[in-house]
Parts: C-alpha cells; structure tokens; sequence
C-alpha cells in the first residue's frame, strides 16, 4: 500500500442510451433466476400488482361520482344522502384494499428478494468452487467476483424496480384513457415537462455507474484496510508494530477521496433536480390551468375537474416515476452484465469427455515431462524444464529457497494447475485424462498456509474428507496419526470444543498445536498420494521429527512428497530434490547429494553452521 498516492480512479466513458436499451436484454436470464428462485412467489407477485394498477383510477372515479353527487344534492330540494353515503363506503373500501394490496406486495418483495439473494449467493459459491485456483490468484478476477457478489443484494431492489414498471405502466394506460379523452394535449405538456427530469437523472447514474465501477479495486483495499485495522488476526501485530496510526492514514486518503468524488456528484445531481423538478411543476399547473378553464366554461363538471386535476397528476407522477425508473432499472441491468459476465468465467482445466478413474494401486508413479508453469499475466516461469518420476511408495523431499518453486510443483501435482508446457504422466498417462475428483480424492495435501476453521476440533479435522464429518472413529483415528489426539484429550469439549475466538466459547490454539489439527486432515483420506507443504513449521525441532517419523510409518507402500527447511527432517526421504529458480538442479539420496557437493551440500552446511 502506497500512502503517498491518491488511488487511481478509473472511470469508463459514457453510457449510451443505445446500450442502456442493450442491457435491458438481460432482464430475461434475471427474471429466469428469480422464476428459479420461488415460482409460486413470483406469480402471486405479479397478480397482486396487476390488481393493484387497477386501483388508482377506481378511486379517482369514485372521488369524482361522490363531488358530483355532492353537488347535486346541494342544489336538490329533497336530499338523499343514502346514494352519496354508499359513494363514501366504496371509496373507504377500495383505499383499505389498495393499501392491503400494498403491504403484500411489499412483503412478496422482500421475502422473494431474500430467497433470490441466498439463491444467487449459493450459485455464486457453486461456480466460484468450479474455477482455477490460478483465476483466483488474478486481481482482475477478483473485480468480477466483488461486483458479482454485489450483485446479490443490489438485484434484489432491481426485482421490485421492474414488477413496479410494469405495474405502474398498467395504471398510466388506465388514466391516459381518460386524460387523451378530455383534451390530448395535456398528454404533450406532460411529456415536455417530463422528458428533461428524464435525461437528467440518466446523465447522473451513468455518472454514478462509472464511478462505482472505476472505484472497484480501491474499494477492495478500503474493506481489507478495515478488516487490518479491527481483527483478531491481526491485533498482534497492529500493536507491536504500531501499525494502527499507518493503517488510519490509508484509510482516510481512500475514504476522503471515494467521499469526495460522491459528494461532488451529489451536488451536481441536487442542483440539477431542482431545475427539472421546477419544470415539470410548470407543466402541471399549466395543464391544471387549461382544466380550470374549461370547468368554468361549463365544459365539464366540478367531479370531473378532481378526477382530470388528479388524473393529470398521477400520470405526471407515474410517468416522472417511469423515466427516472427505467434509468435505474437500465442501470441496473447494466450492473447485471457485471453479474453475468462472471459465470462466463470458465476453468481452464477441463474435464476429459471420457475421464479414466483414478488407479486402485499405482505402478509406474508420476513422470514429468519437461514440466513448466507460469503464472497469468506473469513473464517469469515459476517451473521450467521439469522432468523427474515419483516411483509408487517412494519418500521425495522437495529443497530449494523461498520462490523456488516448491509449492507450484506440488500445486502441478495435485492438479490444482496444468502444466504450461510439457505434461504430467500418471503411469503412462497423461494426468489430463483422470477424473479430477478420483484424482482429488487420491491426493492428501497440507499447504503451509492452511485455514483454521473457526468450528469444532472434530469438524476441523473432518474438512480433509468432509462426506465422513459424521464419522467420529475416522477423526479420532486421524488426530491420533498427527499426535493431535493428546491435545483433544486437554481442551474442555474434547473433540466438541469450538476453537478460534470469533465465537462464544471457543478456544484459541497455538500455531504448533493448529498445525497437529492440519496435520489430521491427511490422514482422513486413504490416499495414495500425501504431500505435506511446510506443515510443520510452528513445531519445534522435536516435535517436527516425532511427526515425519510417525509419517513415515503411516504412509508406507504410499507415495509422498514433503517441503520442509530442516534438513533433519528431509534427510528421512528416499530422494531429494533440488529446485533452484523453478529448475531441477539435483536429485537423489542425502548421502548421494552431500558427495556430490553442489547446491544441497551447500544449503546443508550452511544449516549446519547454525547448530555448531
């Protein structure tokens, strides 16, 4: 994070009305996931709004029967107020029903938006769970999948934008009859007093869009600023760093400018309004003028001058309502595209059409082939010019300094990633025609950069194989393999107890002791393949050579590859091998790599220096 900078604020160009229009074609795949999402909901929705277009001329023509007859009586010697009195009783009926109708669809609106959020949520975890884990390491995808989060409680408010559209519509077709009738002109004033209010507020939310979207990556930084400055994860160091003071700073420069640029449109957007509002008001007084004339005239009655005045009104509402709507419902179809775009997101590890299961007992092992990687968007290759062979049951070690590519080659292994060039053969077949999930399921691997879960011991450990969460001897059996079984038998709940503190009752372990709980998590599977990356690297020496040794014992006949600094640990493999900017430089025994005495009896004198 530079602090000395202002945030780069890339905003797009000007949205045309032409691709407004454009956006409003993704409505249909929208309205397909909310028919998804509940259909009964969204056909009792739709029939609550079509009555309730209905309602606003039905009461406006019965306000102009009840000041009609009201007249009438008044200039009648015999006065029957009973005719009058059922008026009033229609009247009182039909606003009770109106404002019924109103509160259901208010309450449709909100439990289907709900259920449409968790919908979108849930598919939005589906398909992020498909991609690569490269993908992931992309910043660009990381936009995608930010605003397509976004998108699952912001659409929810474009469903009740659209239903109230086409409702509002409905009611303008109703009222526009009776208006055009009178005098067709009105409907031109209306639309000259309109059309400005109109282009206005299409103007500031292609502003606000633009920069809403240019303002992406900054707001990510904004939330993990937040997120460094106030969490359990990272309060130690905050404070014996005394980062607190670092961390503000970054978080006003970000804020201050994000509260700047809004602020400057809100302005601009007020200003504005007030000068449309200002001429639509001018266009109704002038229609209301022309009504006035005529009902002194004679032309029409004192009822229809109410019935006219607010016929005229309610479509000028309506209508300032419609154009400003369909600004922000183009918006947010526009916002769709966002959402959308990310499930055209596709792996690039594809699935083979006719996939082979993974073999019940491997007999040639895991051969590279001149084996390179390099990451998106990267020039450097994070492997090149691997080639090598994993023999079944055999103990490789994998040695090398940090960024030598240790962890892409496991990664390459494990088919988290495929080869940019050259290939992986699993005997003798390329590891591109296995079935992916077999393949998963045969490989147990622990990264240095494990996840403590803030659940139970048991579900911590379960996570490794988590279709066998329910089976307790399993989990037992496995913390008992990573020596985690000791700590169960300490903490208050045993296998039941919460651990982390982000909830009530949990219990914060040690990073030796989380590393046990990880180490479990290998051990659930029956795998054929294990491969421990860095585990072990919160235990002390001891205690790290108690647990490769336990390993070593449990994984025999089973292939393994572990990465670890201490050369204590790594003498235990069959071979070693050495990665040097991504290349294989040596491979083969400790005792045949220290006669050799080239890079790995260099990297293990100098350790040993170190205990001397």
């Amino acid at each position: 994070m530079n602090t000395n900078r202002p945030p780069k604020n890339t905003i797009s160009t000007k949205i045309t009305l032409k691709e407004r229009f454009d956006a409003l074609r993704n409505l249909p795949a929208f309205f397909k996931l909310v028919w998804q999402t509940n259909r009964w909901m969204t056909v009792v929705s739709a029939l609550l709004r079509i009555v309730r277009s209905a309602m606003p001329l039905g009461l406006l023509y019965v306000g102009k029967l009840i000041i009609d007859k009201v007249v009438t009586i008044s200039h009648a010697p015999v006065k029957d107020l009973e005719p009058l009195w059922q008026l009033v009783a229609i009247e009182f009926a039909l606003a009770i029903f109106t404002d019924a109708l109103s509160r259901a669809i208010t309450l449709m609106d909100s439990l289907l938006g709900d259920l449409f959020s968790n919908y979108t949520s849930v598919k939005i975890m589906a398909h992020a769970a498909t991609l690569d884990l490269d993908q992931f390491e992309d910043s660009v995808f990381y936009d995608k999948l930010e605003r397509a989060r976004q998108q699952t409680i912001g659409r929810t408010i474009l469903l009740s934008q659209v239903m109230s559209q086409v409702q509002d519509l409905i009611t303008m077709g109703f009222l526009a009859v009776g208006l055009m009738a009178f005098n067709p002109w009105l409907i031109v004033l209306l639309l000259i007093a309109i059309i400005p209010a109109f282009l206005g507020e299409s103007y500031f939310n292609d502003k606000s869009y633009a920069l809403t979207r240019g303002q992406t990556p900054e707001r990510r930084e904004l939330d993990y600023i937040r997120y460094l400055g106030a969490s359990d994860e990272t309060a130690k160091e905050v404070k014996i760093f005394d980062l607190s003071g670092f961390i503000i700073d970054r978080f006003k420069v970000l804020s201050n400018k994000f509260y700047a640029d809004n602020k400057r449109l809100a302005v601009k957007r007020s200003l504005w309004g007030t000068f449309f509002a200002m001429l639509g008001s001018i266009g109704y007084y002038a229609a209301y003028v022309v009504i006035i004339v005529r009902t002194v005239n004679g032309s029409v009655t004192i009822g229809e001058l109410a019935f006219l005045a607010g016929s005229f009104r309610q479509l000028r509402t309506l209508l300032e309502g419609i154009l400003t709507r369909f600004t922000a419902v183009s918006q947010g179809a526009i916002y769709l595209r966002d959402f959308f775009e990310f499930f055209e997101i596709v792996p690039k590890i594809k699935l083979a059409a006719n996939a082979l299961p993974f073999p019940k007992v491997i007999k040639e092992g895991f051969t590279f082939e001149d084996v390179g990687f390099r990451y998106l968007n990267s020039e450097r290759w994070a492997n090149r010019h691997l080639s090598f062979t994993l023999y079944p049951g055999e103990k490789l070690a994998l040695v090398g300094e940090n960024g030598a590519g240790k962890t892409t080659l496991v990664k390459l292994l494990s088919r988290l990633y495929d080869p940019t060039e050259g290939r992986i053969l699993l005997d003798g077949v390329d590891l591109r025609e296995y079935d992916l999930a077999s393949l998963r399921m045969n490989v147990g691997i622990i990264f240095q950069d494990y996840l403590r879960y803030q659940m139970s011991f048991a579900q911590n450990i379960a996570v490794g194989k988590i279709s066998e969460q329910d089976n307790r001897p399993l989990i037992e059996n496995s913390a008992k393999q990573s020596l985690a079984d000791v700590l169960a038998a300490k903490l208050p709940g045993a296998y039941d107890q919460q651990l982390g503190k982000r909830f009530a009752d949990g219990v914060e372990l040690s990073g030796g002791e989380w590393q046990k709980v990880a180490l479990a998590r290998a051990y659930m599977r029956d795998a054929q393949l294990l491969i421990l990356d860095e585990p072990t690297s919160a235990l002390d020496a001891r205690a790290e050579y108690n647990v490769f040794e336990r390993f070593a014992e449990l994984t025999k006949g089973r292939s393994a590859v572990l990465i670890s600094h201490r050369f204590s640990t790594v003498r235990m493999a069959d071979r070693i091998l050495v990665l040097e900017k991504g290349e294989l430089i040596e491979i083969g025994s400790h005792e045949e790599l220290l006669l050799k005495g080239g890079r790995y009896a260099e990297l293990f004198d100098l350790q040993a220096m170190g205990y001397r």
